[in-house]
């Protein structure tokens, strides 16, 4: 009998926080998959546990892929644990689960920290419709490509940023977005949890009135008010693909404006190469 891929939740911060379900799983596993190993063996001597393990991080996940694999064929079960929260969420491991679940081996989630779902449950903003894209690209040009297009998107939209570019994050929100509902969660679970609620000029306020707020790790929630929503989703196709393909491939601004006007791919792709000509010519 085959073994089973167990996806464990860990603690985001508060290290009480780990389900007794995870407790079970991990202590019952024969191996454990960590993003760090050495991060991680500070939670398993926490729960009392010692375990071997391997790493899987985004440099060597496919090269684990075939050797997890074969431990699963071998009927050793396996816990995939990230360096906090639920892995696969802006963490390793799709590719992973993709390439089981298509060999028919059995992946069991084991649900528990999430700071999407913290930080969402806890910011007053709108939950019944949300939207999550991790974090955005590093570079200036490409991630105000990416905020324009967020700016079009109804329900809550739920970002991930570091330290280092949490300011330059608010920055380009607030010139594109200057009227939308911001909340800043920073470090959640953990002692300096904090949440700053406002207009992007109010947050960046906020922050560089005390420099350890910059500090930690942030889930940035943005929401605009309906009549917003309704304007910006009114924008002409034409308009959008060509403000894409000033900084995105053919086939990436493509797919992002399917994904914002919910026309067919097929039409938008050949008014992209139309453009493209005629940018050309």
């Amino acid at each position: 009998m085959s073994g089973k891929l167990y996806i464990v939740a860990t603690p985001i911060g508060n290290l009480d926080d780990i389900s007794l379900r995870a407790i079970d799983t991990l202590r019952e596993v024969d191996l454990v998959a960590a993003e760090d190993t050495r991060h991680s063996q500070g939670l398993l001597r926490h729960l009392g546990l010692h375990k071997s393990m391997i790493s899987l991080h985004e440099h060597n996940e496919r090269e684990r892929i075939q050797r997890i694999r074969q431990e699963l064929e071998q009927g050793r079960n396996i816990a995939l644990i990230s360096d906090a929260g639920t892995p696969l969420i802006s963490d390793p491991g799709f590719p992973l689960v993709r390439a089981l679940v298509e060999a028919g081996l059995e992946v069991v989630p084991v649900p528990g920290a999430s700071s999407l779902l913290a930080a969402l449950c806890a910011a007053g903003l709108p939950t019944d419709h949300f939207s999550f894209h991790g974090f955005l690209p590093h570079k200036k040009a490409e991630r105000r490509t990416r905020i324009e297009a967020l700016k079009r998107l109804a329900g809550t939209q739920v970002l991930f940023e570091s330290t280092h570019r949490i300011l330059a994050l608010l920055e380009q929100i607030g010139e594109v977005m200057p009227a939308a509902q911001l909340v800043v969660a920073k470090e959640l679970t953990k002692q300096h949890e904090r949440f700053i609620r406002g207009d992007a000029a109010q947050c960046l306020q906020e922050l560089a009135s005390d420099p350890l707020l910059k500090k930690g790790e942030f889930v940035v929630l943005i929401h605009q008010p309906r009549q917003q929503q309704t304007d910006t989703l009114a924008i002409d196709s034409d308009q959008l693909l060509r403000r894409l393909l000033q900084d995105l491939p053919l086939k990436k601004a493509v797919k992002l404006a399917v994904d914002i006007t919910g026309q067919k791919k097929n039409q938008l792709y050949q008014r992209a190469l139309q453009i493209n000509d005629d940018n050309e010519a």
